[in-house]
């Protein structure tokens, strides 16, 4: 009987001393539950809204292979470009030198910089270079028919790529020009490609082309 009683107490001691280790451990698993709750919807859709997806990112920016040649920081930049109206931003990119050249020579300085919210195809001096040096000196001299030309590269709206995938445009000579294209390759009149497009300046959006239109 003695020793009976012996064990009982021993197994009661023994149970007594491990108890407060299973309400702890237990005590510590619910801890852990509350810590990490899973993420309901609401959060879910603010961590969405916050972290926007590379499409977005990327639709705005310019694109195209003569992007790489324009420079990375100053007036001519594309951040550069951003704050300056279109014909003064054009004059701060070594590539657009003819254009503003002619610019210049036609007067359409101050009607280019006060426009409000237009698309220019502006080409780039190799586009000028295409055209025979006497033809280009002879339509440089006549103003008249520069204005004409260069007006036809103007349209009288702000143009998104995804506009001109397929369109048809009144530019401000009155003439129209047609585009196509997809993704960051456009052409204009079936000739001339956008070489750097979707170029933002403070009144304009500006698709750079490596051939000069010329009026129908």
């Amino acid at each position: 009987m003695n020793s009976m009683k012996i064990r009982r107490t021993a197994i009661a001691v023994a149970a007594a001393a491990l108890l407060p280790f299973s309400l702890a451990a237990c005590s510590d698993s619910g801890g852990d539950t509350k810590a990490a709750p899973s993420a309901g919807p609401e959060e879910a859709a603010k961590t969405s809204e916050s972290t926007p997806s590379d499409a977005a990112m990327t639709d705005d920016q310019p694109f195209g292979p003569a992007c790489a040649g324009v420079p990375k920081e100053g007036a001519g930049s594309f951040d550069g470009m951003a704050k300056d109206p279109v014909a003064t931003a054009a004059s701060n990119n070594p590539a657009l030198s003819t254009l503003v050249t002619a610019v210049k020579q036609a007067g359409l300085v101050d009607t280019l910089n006060n426009a409000e919210n237009i698309t220019v195809f502006a080409p780039t001096n190799d586009a000028f270079a295409k055209i025979p040096k006497a033809d280009l000196d002879k339509v440089l001299a006549d103003k008249d028919m520069l204005t004409k030309i260069l007006t036809y590269h103007v349209v009288g709206e702000k143009l998104t790529p995804q506009q001109l995938e397929n369109g048809s445009f009144e530019t401000l000579q009155k003439g129209m020009i047609t585009t196509k294209g997809s993704g960051e390759n456009y052409t204009v009149n079936d000739t001339s490609k956008v070489v750097c497009g979707n170029v933002k300046t403070s009144n304009a959006n500006v698709y750079i082309v490596d051939t000069v239109l010329m009026p129908k």
